[in-house]
């Protein structure tokens, strides 16, 4: 509903209902009758295109200032016979209602108990588009669209989808924040949006991509072309008034007819969301597959974009010369959405994100975004930008409300190199040299920062760990994903004093040559990069170290890929995310080197490279796990749980993954009772 007592058709028309007319909704939207109707399981569904109604306010219409003069004059009474049930459509049953409002107001008098009763029927109705507020003083109705979401890629993204997914469905109250308030103001009412997880019944598809290497951008494009020949044969609204409601049960005569009578109806809107969007902008419109295009720092901007496609396809308004309510001209067609400007600050610190599954017991906090470190071959600081960080206390805030609100057991902080945080708002921090003013130390001497020095106060990563992990001892923080010349000792050292900040170091590797290392602009060596390892297993005995290593870099030669081997030899890792090369447009490799290394070659020597992990994880499993006992956070059925045959999933404090049977655990108690007898 809308306080200055307006009323929204289908088609955008607004008008205003008389004093009288105000007043009898409002009490009735204040009586106890109200509110069993709003409870009342058998609403009717009233379907609202505006003549009903346009007739009902037309007889009734009077302006506001003529509303509170002593001498203004009544409406004339329309002509002609009332509206028949067939040109009002189905939204009352009956046309008394109608006329006795229009007829009583139109009078001048007695208008309380029709205009009561009108409250009562949309009240009562099922169109959640219409909103009422809490004064009831009025009627304003959100246009809802139906999105659905599918996400690939990493940590983040999952966590930037919670944002795209918080803003859409706070958007009407955001848009009417903005205009003065949840039922104020003449503009046009806000768009609703609604979740849905049948993409069949989507308005609008997106999905958030991924563009790290070629093999994440051929699943997006064809994911794409299915939608778009999906939505070409079964658009949502056919001529026949049907539903797209897809192929599946259906005889192939029955898709033939389906197929016939949809055609020309709505198309849906199909969204490209995050790096790929941001890697190719425009290119993302290749043969129509995509509709709008959003980068990763302009999420906010999404609800207007789809509002400017969706715009021929819902109601228009005009409010020009201060008009209460005329019907607008119909608005020209957008083909195509477009925002990928990247952002110095944005960091969507003042979203509240919202979690598909607000029961897992685990969730994704951002504490940054962006990347500094322009590796050769990395496309990240061309997608995501330049680094960002949010400041310590709204991550601390975001952290206990979790913790406070949703039940959560554990954090895992999330930053595209999450561990070079930097609040330079802050005090000072507890990893900085004390004789350089505030000059950031990096893991050891052999590691350097390639782009850009982090130097200055401010709060750093270890500060904000110790923040974290200190709102409660059973709380479990993790993070990822860092680099490895951001260890300092004091984060190493916090890690080793804070027993629930997880044993467990991601250090990407890339390559054990040093020789690579640098053509990949990695910062360090190889022998640095084990000089930390050592740091790190003396600092904090028993930790897990996972890698990422990449084969077939640029120019490498087969002494290069052998020392890669040697080097995973060396390090026995508990686990690791491998890789051919795949060279990204825009990098620092793509501009100035050659992607020299033959296909074949690539996949047998990322063969190597995971048959000798493969062979050293499992001895080190045996040396290490087997006989010891673990704290597992246990997160849920395993894929492999049947109904007969219940089985459990979880995760060590190394990050290793433990799959067990769903049997009681012995408590300390029935040890000791056992031990006595």
């Amino acid at each position: 509903m809308n306080r200055a007592g307006g009323i929204l058709s289908s088609r955008g028309a607004r008008r205003r209902l008389p004093p009288s007319a105000r007043a009898g909704v409002a009490r009735w939207l204040s009586s106890p009758a109200a509110d069993e109707a709003a409870n009342t399981p058998s609403r009717r569904r009233i379907r609202d295109d505006g003549l009903g109604l346009a007739d009902f306010v037309r007889a009734a219409q009077v302006s506001g200032d003529d509303a509170h003069s002593s001498d203004r004059r009544p409406s004339e009474p329309r002509s002609g016979p009332p509206p028949s049930p067939s040109d009002i459509g189905d939204e009352f049953d009956d046309d008394a209602l109608i006329t006795d409002a229009m007829s009583s107001i139109s009078s001048g008098g007695g208008g309380e108990d029709a205009a009561a009763r009108l409250g009562r029927r949309l009240v009562g109705s099922e169109d959640d588009d219409l909103d009422i507020d809490a004064e009831g003083a009025g009627l304003r109705r959100h246009h809802t669209l139906k999105f659905h979401l599918k996400t690939y890629g990493c940590q983040m993204n999952v966590n930037d989808t919670d944002i795209v997914r918080s803003i859409l469905l706070d958007n009407h109250k955001e848009t009417s924040r903005e205009h003065g308030g949840a039922s104020g103001g003449d503009g046009p009412p806000p768009l609703r949006f609604e979740e849905v997880a049948d993409e069949v019944q989507a308005d609008v598809l997106l999905t958030n991509t991924c563009a790290i290497r070629d093999n994440a951008e051929r699943k997006v494009w064809q994911r794409l072309h299915t939608l778009r020949a999906h939505d070409r044969n079964f658009p949502l609204d056919g001529d026949d008034g049907t539903k797209g409601d897809g192929l599946m049960g259906r005889t192939k005569e029955a898709r033939k007819q389906a197929q016939a009578g949809r055609r020309g109806g709505r198309k849906r809107i199909i969204g490209v969301l995050g790096c790929m969007a941001e890697r190719l902008k425009e290119d993302m419109f290749e043969q129509g597959t995509a509709d709008v295009v959003v980068g990763p720092d302009a999420y906010r901007d999404l609800p207007r974009l789809i509002s400017v496609l969706a715009a021929p396809s819902l109601p228009t308004y005009d409010g020009r010369d201060g008009d209460s309510g005329t019907q607008g001209a119909p608005s020209i067609p957008t083909e195509r959405a477009v925002n990928v400007q990247l952002s110095l600050d944005e960091t969507y610190a003042s979203i509240t994100p919202v979690r598909a599954n607000p029961d897992d017991v685990s969730a994704f906090v951002s504490v940054m975004r962006g990347c500094n470190n322009m590796c050769s071959y990395c496309v990240v600081p061309f997608t995501r930008g330049r680094e960002r960080s949010r400041d310590l206390e709204s991550v601390v805030g975001e952290t206990r409300r979790l913790l406070d609100e949703e039940g959560i057991r554990e954090v895992i902080l999330l930053g595209q190199n999450v561990n070079s945080y930097h609040d330079g708002r802050g005090g000072r921090s507890r990893n900085v040299s004390n004789g350089d003013g505030g000059t950031y130390r990096t893991s050891n001497d052999g590691f350097s920062n390639v782009f850009r020095a982090r130097h200055g106060g401010g709060h750093r990563f270890a500060d904000l760990l110790e923040a974290v992990s200190s709102l409660s001892p059973e709380l479990r923080v993790r993070f990822t994903s860092p680099h490895p010349k951001d260890y300092p000792p004091e984060l190493l050292g916090l890690m080793a004093e804070r027993p629930n900040v997880c044993s467990h170091l991601h250090m990407p590797a890339q390559s054990g040559s040093s020789a690579v290392l640098e053509r990949m602009r990695r910062g360090y060596t190889r022998e640095a990069y084990l000089d930390l390892i050592a740091d790190a297993r003396s600092a904090i005995p028993g930790v897990s170290i996972s890698s990422d290593f990449i084969a077939g870099f640029c120019g490498e030669t087969e002494a290069e890929h052998l020392e890669t081997l040697s080097l995973m030899k060396e390090v026995r890792y508990d686990q690791a995310f491998m890789f051919a090369y795949s060279m990204r447009g825009r990098t620092h490799a793509h501009r100035t080197m050659a992607d020299d290394v033959p296909e074949d070659v690539k996949a047998r020597r990322l063969s190597e490279v995971i048959d000798v992990f493969r062979r050293n994880v499992q001895a080190r499993n045996e040396e290490v796990e087997v006989g010891t006992a673990r704290l597992v956070l246990v997160e849920g059925e395993s894929k492999r749980s049947t109904p007969r045959d219940r089985v459990w999933s979880g995760r060590t404090d190394g990050n290793k993954r433990v799959v067990f049977d769903d049997a009681a655990v012995p408590t300390e108690e029935d040890a000791l009772a056992a031990a006595a007898a």
